[in-house]
């Protein structure tokens, strides 16, 4: 699996690392959206195509990590349903579908389709202006009018011009916008982790301020013992390679590694059988090589790192065998990979301890900004402090007045009563 994941700072100094999980292989299902379909194309005859509305209920899938997340898989579910475009679908080229040309059969898909896919867009710009109206609210602007039309133009994946139906441009743009941020998705990813990295050390190194010369001296040893440990660890296979695969053909499979064949291996680790290995089944051919290096119960070993280097090995094989970049590894592209010199005889292969996550510069910038962060932190908390202090001046001050316009209003009544006791002694 895949994670998107994100690093707070806590009260205390302490770096939390928030990750949200979702599947790879469906990078490729909004890429193409479902190109490699199982069924058939159908041949239609739209005169006697009408479905009944009952049977649109959309299927769950799994949750992409995309804000639109929702919008996306259920514009997707109910275009599948419909024959024509099903067929279109199954016959359009790849680089057709991200260009958008594959969004104009939009105007050929039935109907009641159509009706649904109006009330998603609907359904999805009230949901992206309640997030604006909160938004609003946590700035404190609560009451001040909002520009909707204006403030929509941020969310790139619809025509805020027309918020009522679903055109040929609402396909187009949901398509590009979901290439685009999934396409950055493991561009983001490392820089994550590089943030994490130097998170890590920065904390290590504050710690070791608060340290005597003996404590630092004991500190800094049992890092560097740590870091050896985690380094003498056994050969890595080369991601991808014949030696990498014939691995797991042994050790995973319990087959003989002479009899290594590339098309059966390829068929006993494409889990869902569709004929390609998405990302996710790719990833999993590399657990073996992982575990030399990373055990979840050594000090020495992060998981985090395992994870990163989990999706290092996985770019490197797609960009060597992923010829048509459709984030897919099909039959034939598998065994074309296999009768290469470089799988035959290939490189070593350096794990991340041997690549510097991030240079001295880079460390530097980060803890300039933590300390930025942090000033501005104090601050606000000042600002804060004079704000409640003010308040409870304020407080105070109500308090006084309360009282004394208590006191004001006994001593008013008290008056009173003695006037009334005059008047009657005199009648």
């Amino acid at each position: 699996m895949l994670s998107q994941t994100c690093y707070i700072r806590n009260d205390n100094g302490d770096v939390l690392v928030l990750s949200q999980m979702w599947g790879p292989s469906h990078f490729f299902l909004i890429l193409c959206l479902w190109a490699c379909l199982d069924a058939l194309p159908v041949a239609v005859n739209k005169t006697k195509v009408s479905p009944p509305v009952e049977e649109l209920e959309p299927p769950k899938s799994a949750d992409t990590g995309l804000h639109y997340d929702r919008y996306l898989r259920e514009v997707i579910d109910f275009l599948e349903k419909d024959p024509h475009f099903r067929e279109k679908l199954h016959n359009t080229d790849m680089e057709d579908i991200k260009q958008g040309k594959l969004a104009k059969e939009l105007d050929f898909v039935s109907h009641h389709v159509r009706t649904k896919l109006d009330e998603l867009k609907r359904q999805e710009v009230n949901r992206l202006r309640t997030l604006i109206k909160l938004k609003q609210d946590a700035n404190g602007e609560k009451g001040i009018a909002v520009d909707h039309q204006a403030l929509l133009k941020q969310f790139e994946h619809l025509n805020n011009m027309n918020p009522h139906t679903f055109e040929v441009e609402d396909l187009d743009r949901l398509i590009k916008s979901a290439t685009n941020d999934l396409d950055n998705f493991d561009k983001e990813r490392h820089e994550d982790f590089k943030k994490y990295e130097m998170a890590k050390e920065h904390d290590r190194k504050e710690h070791l301020k608060t340290l005597d010369e003996d404590a630092r001296k004991k500190e800094e040893e049992h890092f560097e013992e740590l870091k050896k440990k985690h380094a003498d660890h056994a050969k890595i296979n080369h991601p991808g390679s014949q030696d990498q695969l014939k691995e797991v053909w042994e050790e995973a499979d319990g087959l003989d590694p002479n009899d290594f064949d590339p098309k059966t291996f390829f068929k006993l680790h494409d889990t869902n059988g569709d004929g390609y290995f998405d990302e996710q089944e790719l990833e999993a051919l590399f657990t073996k090589e992982l575990e030399k290096v990373y055990d979840p119960t050594h000090e020495e070993d992060d998981m985090m790192e395992m994870e990163e280097e989990r999706l290092r090995m996985r770019e490197h094989v797609m960009n060597e065998v992923d010829t048509n970049k459709d984030r897919l590894v099909s039959l034939d592209e598998f065994i074309t990979a296999t009768n290469r010199k470089e799988f035959l005889e290939p490189d070593g292969w350096e794990t991340l301890e041997q690549n510097p996550i991030y240079t001295e510069e880079e460390l530097r910038e980060f803890e300039e900004h933590l300390a930025r962060e942090e000033q501005d932190l104090n601050l606000k908390t000042n600002d804060l402090m004079k704000q409640r202090e003010e308040l409870e001046r304020q407080q105070e001050q109500l308090n006084a007045q309360k009282m004394e316009l208590q006191r004001l209003k006994y001593q008013h009544h008290h008056s009173s009563l003695q006037c009334h006791m005059i008047l009657r002694k005199s009648f």
